[in-house]
């Protein structure tokens, strides 16, 4: 039965842009089929995911981290910086109307996103790195993201920093400190490790629910938004991922450190800008539709990336 989960998972993690695709069709046609994974359900699904990844974290990871701050510093500076700076000058480039160019820079000032970890998790880069990076700029939203909205857009966003702070701490640390105080109690044993190999298939899962959520929430919208929204964000997320690796290349950061900056940048929290552009700029609808078509197209091209990273890996390992 381990086995046969074992494989299903490898699937899935090798098909991972199909299944998170696939998802998002269905729950366009069959909406009910996504409907419940919203407010409680959808952030229990994303600790499930969280926890998952905190069992495969180890001592040393976290030593290593915490020996290198400057690591953090320069991927935190990235992730404030490149994507508010894209947003900006695609907004003007590309001539978006105001509730479109709002909600994308909404996006691009927004933290990293829960996803960012998963993908990173999949190709095989720098967990810990990344939900130190998120981690990080998810506190440091409360302040940023405000600040940004109102110096680049010239936008005013109110932000729930206690909110803000309960969803780390219940979405995040909790999940990924349990999971890692697993693998420190039952990491040497070998059937602990046989069933880590059943988690990256249940990242995958859990990631095609929440966006098959967002978009039973959101489908119709999204598909009549037109054209120029899809452009937007297309060039939004991609030039956020080449520039993000671009860093770390620039700063001689490791492979995996790479791949980590790369997701890590452009891959924003496009759920919490969908909500905060519904909840700030109800004058502006189109700038909650920017967000969402950002939510569930940073998830499918991340997965698509996540493919690419393990494509050149395996690439890699047949020359050798």
């Amino acid at each position: 039965m381990l086995k046969m989960l074992q494989r299903a998972s490898a699937f899935l993690a090798t098909w991972t842009p199909a299944v998170v695709a696939a998802a998002a069709v269905f729950a366009y046609f069959v909406p009910a089929a996504f409907g419940w994974v919203r407010g409680t359900a959808q952030t229990a699904v994303l600790g499930a995911i969280m926890l998952t990844m905190g069992m495969t974290l180890k001592a040393e990871d976290f030593r290593i981290l915490a020996a290198r701050p400057l690591d953090i510093a320069i991927g935190s500076l990235a992730q404030f910086t490149l994507m508010p700076l894209i947003a900006w000058a695609l907004v003007h480039l590309l001539g978006l109307p105001k509730g479109l160019g709002v909600g994308l820079i909404l996006v691009g000032c927004c933290p990293g996103g829960v996803s960012s970890n998963i993908m990173t998790f999949l190709c095989k880069g720098d967990v810990a790195y990344s939900v130190g990076l998120t981690t990080l700029s998810t506190l440091a939203a409360p302040l940023m993201t405000p600040l940004l909205m109102l110096w680049i857009a010239g936008e005013s966003v109110n932000v729930d920093a206690l909110g803000m702070f309960k969803s780390i701490l219940f979405v995040t640390l909790l999940p990924v400190g349990g999971g890692f105080a697993l693998n420190s109690a039952f990491g040497g044993r070998a059937g602990y490790r046989e069933a880590l190999k059943t988690m990256p298939g249940l990242a995958v899962i859990a990631l095609a629910l929440i966006v098959g959520g967002v978009v039973s929430a959101h489908g119709s919208a999204i598909v009549t938004s037109g054209a120029l929204i899809f452009v937007a964000v297309f060039l939004h997320n991609s030039l956020g991922y080449v520039l993000g690796y671009v860093t770390g290349v620039a700063v001689r950061f490791s492979s995996a450190k790479r791949r980590t900056v790369s997701i890590e940048v452009g891959m924003q929290n496009a759920g919490l800008a969908t909500v905060l552009a519904a909840r700030h700029f109800p004058a502006l609808p189109e700038a909650a539709i920017a967000s969402a078509v950002s939510c569930v197209w940073h998830s499918v091209s991340g997965a698509l990336l996540a493919g690419v990273f393990n494509a050149v890996d395996g690439l890699l390992r047949k020359k050798r």
